[in-house]
């Protein structure tokens, strides 16, 4: 599985998005307001959730981390970022 589906699947699984699948999430499509439409609960739960899975460091309340988690794209783009 790529990077973007890994990220996709976490996001499915970490906030219970039962209706839901891989295909139904857009790459560049923005994951809050707007795109997937989640919230700050949502950003706490996939930061955690993160973390765990790909071992990264997230800052919290940091315009850096807002980008980060823009979309699927920027998150990918930001774990492959710390695992140099």
């Amino acid at each position: 599985m790529n990077l973007h589906n890994q990220i996709k699947q976490l996001i499915i699984d970490s906030l219970d998005l039962e209706d839901v699948n891989i295909d139904d999430i857009d790459t560049d499509a923005a994951l809050f307001g707007e795109g997937l439409g989640l919230d700050s609960i949502d950003a706490l739960e996939l930061g955690l959730a993160i973390k765990k899975e790909f071992d990264v460091k997230i800052e919290a309340n940091s315009d850096a981390t807002k980008a980060h988690f823009f979309s699927v794209a920027s998150l990918a783009s930001f774990i492959e970022s710390q695992r140099v």
